[in-house]
């Protein structure tokens, strides 16, 4: 104690008590109290500061009166009485308070982003990633991988999101992309003899936002192993997920060993191929009932003769609650575009039987079915929905969101990971009718590929994962197809020919031709894994300078326009769209 000290940083409140100044001098670690009287020479000038001005003090460091400690702060048993100071920066009228960390409207908090970036929250969600990155490199360097970086610029590929174009000055009328992903130099790292390769990468891809990506640019941290196998990939994501998440976060993890689940599975227990396993509610399939002569729900009867398909959601011992908590269920369907759920609950006096609206519908014995099919009992409530089997995915995937959030079924205090696999290796475009690549089309397919599974392609299974946690996906990975010939015949049966494939993939498939290992890897999402961590909803909250949802940095005023001579020296010229 009565150290003398210097200390500099912002201004971010002040608490004015007559005789005595009370200031929170915040800087990147924190917030010290310093306090002034009215006898000092500074006094008055302190007093008509502006919030969020640079200043530095000098001044003895105090123990605080017991009962004004303050143990939300590090320095809270302390404060500095100020001697002398000295203004450093000084500050316009502020846009925003940042003393505060509440909500503003994203216009004001992008445009005055550096000010945003001073608040508490946001602040330490910054460094948390910080800290996460740096925590992931050396997990990494430890499991014996190295760090290379891959070009920015390279060449647009045909597959997957939209490209970010740059022209080319140098070969007028060419252009580069900047990559989606490192997927293709990854590749040619392990084809150069590397066996572990990872990288923090930078990625971009022309897509609309989401709350869980940005748009134009992200972070993954992009990794490659040569001579694996698909259990490889997972022991040693598995470990740097656990290590991770058990070192940035209090909560629980569900599963050290994350469960497998089939794609095919995914999509009939939970309707997505991003389960939240936090939450117990399952998905199934009981179109076989209404096919029953003792079923007489007319609606559903005659959408099953014409191939829809029924799936309901049991809720566990929902006996006693009101009309309207069903009622409410049913309305949000049908706010959501669905045509709503049907409903009853489970009863029994002598025989079993079911109250509700449908509930007349099912005799006792179709009721015991539907009890066998999905391992219902007495006093628990059933929705069902009819349709389509991509239309009923969707709302029975959102309604057990909906569902599981309504009944408080969903532990926010839980990590639950998950991988999905065994992706079908092509399917149907629904609008053109042709077949294509339902992942990435590098991946090795499953299984025996004579001639005579090719006849079959959507039954291929590939080699291609995801890996989930609490519903959202962290990222796609796969076992590459490291076989030139199969790379040909895969690409011909989404209607490649051989020359397009050489053409636009020309460094690959050359490379392949040359001794390619068994490969196989993945890429973690580390702003999704940072928003989780930060137990954010929005990835915006852990981007230190994000876009808005229209692609437009309003800060730097990107993207902008470019003068005359700028695209006269690049070959190009611009047309106003009418």
């Amino acid at each position: 104690m009565d150290k003398i000290v210097s200390l500099s940083g912002w201004i971010n409140k002040k608490r004015d008590h007559g005789n005595l100044l009370f200031i929170d001098l915040r800087d990147n670690y924190g917030i010290t109290q310093c306090i002034v009287d009215k006898d000092n020479q500074y006094f008055l000038e302190l007093e008509k500061t502006q919030l969020e001005t640079v200043i530095k003090v000098e001044g003895k460091v105090v123990n605080r009166s017991h009962e004004t400690i303050n143990k939300e702060i590090e320095t809270g048993e302390v404060e500095v009485a100020i001697d002398r100071f000295k203004i450093l920066g000084t500050c316009k009228e502020l846009p925003m308070p940042v003393f505060s960390d509440q909500e503003y409207a994203e216009e004001i908090r992008l445009k005055y982003r550096f000010l945003d970036l001073r608040r508490k929250k946001i602040h330490e969600n910054i460094i948390l990633r910080s800290k996460v990155i740096s925590f992931i490199r050396n997990e990494m360097t430890k499991l014996g991988f190295l760090e290379f970086q891959t070009p920015i610029l390279t060449s647009s590929s045909p597959e997957g999101a939209r490209d970010f174009l740059v022209p080319s000055r140098l070969n007028p009328g060419k252009f580069y992309a900047l990559p989606q992903a490192p997927q293709q130099f990854k590749q040619l790292i392990m084809v150069s003899g590397f066996d572990k390769y990872f990288q923090i990468a930078p990625c971009f891809r022309d897509e609309d936002a989401r709350a869980d990506r940005s748009p134009g640019e992200f972070y993954q941290l992009d990794l490659e192993m040569s001579f694996v196998e698909q259990e490889d990939v997972f022991n040693v994501v598995e470990k740097l997920m656990v290590n991770t998440f058990k070192n940035f976060s209090n909560k629980k993890l569900l599963y050290d060993k994350f469960p497998k689940i089939s794609y095919k599975e995914a999509m009939l227990k939970y309707g997505s191929d991003k389960p939240d396993l936090r939450n117990p509610l399952v998905i199934n399939d009981i179109t076989e009932v209404f096919n029953r002569k003792d079923v007489s729900f007319e609606i559903f009867k005659k959408l099953v003769k014409s191939g829809s398909k029924v799936r309901c959601i049991v809720t566990k011992n929902t006996k006693n609650k009101p009309r309207s908590f069903f009622d409410n269920i049913d309305k949000w369907a049908k706010e959501e575009g669905a045509s709503g759920l049907a409903y009853f609950t489970l009863e029994q006096d002598k025989t079993i039987s079911a109250k509700g609206p449908i509930g007349k519908f099912f005799s006792e014995v179709s009721l015991m079915e539907i009890m066998k099919i999905t391992k219902c009992e007495v006093g628990d409530s059933i929705f069902m929905a009819c349709g389509k089997q991509s239309e009923l995915e969707k709302i029975t995937a959102l309604a057990r969101d909906k569902i599981g959030r309504e009944l408080d079924l969903i532990d926010d205090n839980i990590f639950a990971f998950c991988w999905i696999v065994d992706y079908p290796m092509f399917e149907r475009d629904e609008i053109s009718n042709k077949i294509k690549f339902s992942h990435n089309p590098f991946s090795m397919p499953q299984g025996d590929l004579t001639e005579e599974n090719f006849e079959n392609p959507l039954d291929i299974l590939a080699y291609q994962y995801d890996i989930v946690c609490n519903g959202i996906e962290l990222s796609s990975g796969a076992i590459r197809n490291h076989k030139p010939e199969l790379m040909y015949k895969l690409f011909s049966i989404a209607g490649y020919d051989n020359s397009q494939v050489d053409e636009k993939f020309s460094g690959m498939i050359n490379a392949l031709s040359y001794g390619a290992p068994p490969h196989g890897g993945i890429a973690p999402g580390i702003d999704r894994i940072v928003m989780l961590l930060a137990n954010e909803k929005n990835i915006r909250e852990v981007t230190m300078f994000p876009m808005n949802q229209n692609a437009q940095d309003l800060m730097m005023n990107a993207p902008s326009k470019v003068n005359a001579d700028q695209l006269k020296e690049l070959n190009l010229s611009v047309k106003n769209k009418k």
